[in-house]
């Protein structure tokens, strides 16, 4: 007699849960901890072994845009509290602001991207929340408009989810690719915005560096993209909190990365472009005489890949106006900032000094499905649009209005649809949680 092969993802139990996260981000990872503190059974998602994204894996070690340039608070809540405990650990420094090559005033809080995965275990823990970690997502199955379970790759084989409703903070929207949703297209002048591998750098002696002008340092990065040995004309760096290192952002990538050739590719020449950049640090930069190239990122950093179509698509117009959308369940005043795929600089259009926008709810609901959300850089945007509200402080007020929203449908009568619930409920309970809406 043969010996068959057992079907492990049937002799395994399903996973039922109220929220299921897929992608653990600072956008999903707060998403997560907003659903279970509202009391639903919540499963997250990640392909690592630690939590963060672009925070950890992607090195970007600055979250950026708190407020407007005259001061007013855009962002709090749960995204604050990751910066209250990240400080708990040594591991952040305070908000201070600085001034842009563009010469726009941006505020900043640098953080250890290693402590941040710490901050993150932590949150989830306390919460409760279900980490399904090392799992890849296979496939979605959906009935009618409904996401009735997610298919999953763990070490252990395949599992099935089975959730109320499902949030997609993966960034590259795998989710809902799967699920089948609608995506936006670039139009005719546009191209996705490049990817970026971070490295560290150092010892620094920053007395010197912070001594360079603005006009002096332009000019080095200038001299540096016009000799091949900086992918794009700028020297942006964060500070390490716990030595003299910095986090450099200052490769290009111009790659679409759901294409898995195209992004194994970009990881190897983004370590290329580091390695010659760390020299040209070292040769030109006063005050880098003595760095060395210490790490790279664990991947390179996205910027955009796919974008969903939502209930509202957001426009840069009507972040520019603002428009005061009445189901705004965030805010932001990060200015539209887009890195061109080719070349070295950036295409920048900046706002005043007492200018902030509003993110509606609309935007974050998916056309044609009714127990879904996104959050994060794939949410429903014009490329203008995701060019002003991906940076990862805006991600996560947005996460944690999609995961207390998730909680809010779950509870409510009529089978979790998300377009029924109360959004005047869901704005009190933002507040009462400390987000900003406006």
């Amino acid at each position: 007699m043969t010996p068959t092969t057992p079907n492990l993802a049937e002799a395994v139990p399903a996973i039922e849960a109220d929220v299921l996260v897929c992608g653990g981000g600072v956008a999903g990872t707060v998403a997560a901890v907003a659903a279970a503190r509202q009391g639903a059974r919540t499963v997250l998602m990640e392909r690592y072994g630690f939590l963060g994204g672009n925070a950890t894996a992607g090195a970007v070690a600055q979250f950026n845009s708190w407020q407007t340039a005259a001061g007013r608070r855009v962002v709090a809540g749960l995204a604050q509290e990751v910066v209250d405990r990240l400080r708990d650990y040594g591991g952040a420094g305070e908000h201070h602001s600085f001034v842009m090559s563009t010469g726009h005033r941006m505020d900043r809080v640098e953080y250890a991207p290693e402590l941040l995965k710490l901050v993150l275990d932590d949150l989830v823990r306390e919460a409760g929340v279900q980490p399904l970690l090392h799992a890849t997502l296979l496939d979605v199955q959906r009935e009618g408009r409904r996401i009735a379970s997610a298919r999953v790759l763990t070490k252990g084989g395949p599992r099935t989810v089975r959730p109320q409703v499902l949030i997609d903070t993966s960034g590259d929207m795998d989710a809902m690719k799967h699920a089948g949703a609608t995506f936006l297209e670039l139009g005719e002048d546009e191209a996705l915005q490049p990817a970026t591998m971070m490295f560290r750098f150092g010892p620094i002696d920053f007395a010197r560096l912070d001594a360079v002008s603005n006009e002096e340092k332009e000019a080095i990065a200038r001299r540096g993209f016009e000799q091949g040995e900086l992918a794009r004309a700028a020297l942006h760096l964060a500070r390490d909190t716990f030595s003299d290192d910095g986090w450099f952002n200052i490769s290009r990538l111009g790659i679409d990365a759901t294409d898995p050739m195209a992004l194994g590719r970009a990881e190897i020449e983004g370590r290329r472009q580091a390695w010659r950049a760390a020299a040209f640090l070292q040769r030109e930069l006063p005050g880098c005489e003595r760095g060395r190239l210490l790490n790279f990122g664990t991947q390179v950093g996205i910027r955009e890949t796919r974008r969903v179509a939502g209930d509202h698509v957001l426009t840069a117009e009507e972040l520019l106006r603002p428009e005061p959308f009445a189901d705004a369940i965030a805010a932001g005043a990060y200015p539209i900032d887009i890195h061109p795929a080719a070349g070295g600089g950036l295409t920048y259009r900046s706002l005043g000094e007492a200018h902030a926008y509003r993110i509606p709810l609309r935007s974050l609901i998916p056309r044609g499905l009714d127990n879904a959300l996104v959050a994060g850089r794939g949410i429903s945007a014009t490329h203008e649009a995701l060019a002003a509200v991906r940076v990862m402080t805006i991600c996560m007020a947005m996460g944690q209005a999609a995961g207390t929203a998730a909680a809010m449908a779950v509870r409510a009568d009529g089978g979790a649809d998300l377009r029924a619930i109360d959004v005047q409920a869901l704005q009190r309970q933002l507040l009462a949680d400390g987000a900003c809406l406006a």
